[in-house]
């Protein structure tokens, strides 16, 4: 079938698929419904889990058949089910997986009886191992020796990310030095200026972007097989890919719609591009100490002056 591209489809996406002839999109990226009972106003979040399985399996096998040979598929999951969504994808569909990014977050769900959940994993998969789309330059970030160190050793380009994607790490009392294995990006909470405030689960536009520079092109044609607020399709429209996109709301289908009528082709992406270098500092705001304060057994911790010279002013650090 002949495909438009750049448009928003209300409708349910594996219906919206079928449509789709096989190998004709290069990059899809889904959040789909975690099944956690999240108040969607057109899905019911709180399927048997034999259902949610069939029903992810008819979705993702759309998605493998409208990838293209070198086409690569990212998906972000909850823990509940990504194990069996891991498997699947690879030995069901015949994916295999490049990264298994691991995001965390700060203001995350708080629990009372286990430990309060604070990450969401993102699958990498790719058509074939052998042939797929990677642009390594496009995602480098400022390596240790460049932030830390001040060693003019460093790679002036940066390095790559590692596989796990760490948010405000100037909220814990040791910080994440760049050389470890995170990434970090903001959650989108309700303060923030990127919020669309109409939906609540908003993925940030600097992770998308990300893996969109990434794993695509200028010009190609990147999917996202449940809208939700937009960002996927945003993005992709600012970095001046073609996009194509499913919602299954159409309260949700027509504020996308509004989303993407605002933005053009090269705008910027919100929020900081790398926080760890370009987050706002917070110089009025509630310090460390004063957290500690609170705490039974606590209290502020002096520390020694010690020299800073080659080292970066970096929140956290």
């Amino acid at each position: 079938m002949t495909r438009r591209v750049d448009v928003l489809h209300n409708e349910d996406c594996i219906a919206g698929l079928k449509k789709l002839d096989a190998g004709v999109v290069d990059l899809a990226f889904a959040d789909p419904p975690f099944n956690i009972g999240y108040e969607y106003d057109a899905y019911d979040d709180r399927l048997e889990s034999e259902h949610y399985l069939a029903w992810s399996r008819d979705w993702t096998a759309e998605v493998a058949r409208v990838l293209k040979p070198n086409g690569t598929f990212w998906l972000a999951i909850g823990d509940e089910y990504a194990a069996e969504l891991k498997v699947m994808l690879q030995r069901e569909h015949g994916l295999s997986c490049r990264s298994w990014v691991v995001w965390y977050y700060t203001f995350g769900v708080n629990c009372k009886q286990k430990f309060s959940r604070s990450h969401a994993h993102l699958f990498h998969m790719v058509k074939d191992p052998a042939a797929f789309t990677f642009n390594a330059e496009a995602v480098r970030v400022p390596s240790a020796r460049q932030l830390v160190y001040g060693d003019k050793r460093a790679n002036p380009t940066g390095r790559l990310p590692d596989d796990t994607w760490v948010l405000r790490p100037q909220d814990l009392p040791d910080g994440f030095r760049p050389d470890e294995d995170t990434w970090y990006f903001p959650r989108v909470c309700g303060t923030f200026k990127e919020r669309t405030g109409w939906h609540g689960c908003q993925m940030p536009e600097q992770l998308l972007g990300r893996i969109i520079r990434a794993s695509s092109n200028e010009g190609e044609l990147v999917l996202d097989p449940f809208g939700g607020s937009g960002t996927t399709l945003a993005v992709a429209k600012k970095l001046r890919r073609h996009f194509l996109g499913y919602e299954l709301s159409e309260q949700y289908s027509e504020q996308i719609r509004k989303r993407l009528a605002a933005i053009k082709p090269g705008d910027p992406l919100d929020g900081a591009a790398e926080p760890l270098v370009s987050c706002p500092k917070t110089a009025d705001g509630r310090r460390l100490d004063d957290v500690r304060s609170k705490i039974p057994g606590s209290g502020p911790k002096r520390q020694k002056k010690t020299s800073t010279k080659g080292q970066a002013n970096l929140p956290g650090l």
